[in-house]
């Protein structure tokens, strides 16, 4: 088998065959596979095991789960039986929320996201942040952290800082990246690929700028795959 890149891709369609398809043709390529909350609505859990079946690669459940702790952590328990590497807590739900989330999946590595990629320093002041976007998602990590959550989800700008302040044994995963060759999309805060693993992240989350070549079909999404993560091997 060759080496996989630590990519995640993003599988954010509402067509399961496609999915299917889009797992097929890169899973030589990438570690493994986000499924996010447009996903899990279309197909819910029978869909995250039609793609477990598929692949040996890992699964990144990306659920963002915000609500009162008893209720997080009963979502938690109803998703664990999936078995993802990853599931998603959104970290300014508090401390009591992440714990809960994390007591129970003691098998599931949460990963607590901090600030939105797509959120710029005016949303965050509109929202009501005071702090600067570095200084909240840093002040998040460490709320987690300390709440028992094993990795953190930040914006590639925020990766050297988090690393400092959670140290190295929490994992790092980062959306935003887009390649030089590709556009921003939704995100504001981005970074190239080989620049986001230096700067201490342990994982990618890359979606459209791999998945839009599935355009021009099977082939072509296997290829901008092998490109993308010939840059990290």
């Amino acid at each position: 088998m060759t080496r996989r890149a630590p990519i995640f891709l993003a599988i954010d369609c509402d067509d399961l065959d496609i999915a299917k398809s889009w797992v097929k043709a890169t899973q030589e390529s990438v570690c493994g596979f986000k499924l996010g909350l447009e996903f899990f609505a279309a197909f819910g859990g029978e869909g995250v095991r039609q793609i477990a079946d598929l692949t040996d690669a890992e699964l990144f459940l990306d659920l963002k789960l915000h609500d009162i702790p008893n209720t997080v952590a009963g979502a938690t328990r109803a998703v664990a039986v999936l078995k993802p590497r990853f599931l998603t807590v959104h970290s300014s739900g508090g401390s009591a929320m992440v714990a809960a989330a994390a007591i129970a999946g003691p098998d599931i590595n949460i990963a607590a996201v901090t600030i939105l990629t797509s959120l710029t320093s005016k949303d965050l002041s509109d929202i009501g942040f005071e702090s600067s976007p570095l200084d909240s998602a840093v002040r998040l990590a460490q709320l987690a952290v300390s709440a028992g959550a094993r990795a953190i989800v930040c914006s590639p700008l925020e990766i050297a800082s988090i690393r400092t302040a959670v140290g190295a044994d929490i994992s790092i995963i980062t959306p935003g990246v887009r390649p030089t060759s590709s556009g921003s999309d939704d995100q504001q805060r981005t970074m190239d690929p080989k620049s986001a693993i230096s700067a201490g992240a342990d994982y990618l989350v890359i979606g459209r700028p791999i998945t839009s070549a599935w355009t021009d079909g099977f082939d072509a999404l296997r290829a901008r795959a092998a490109t993308i993560a010939a840059e990290l091997i």
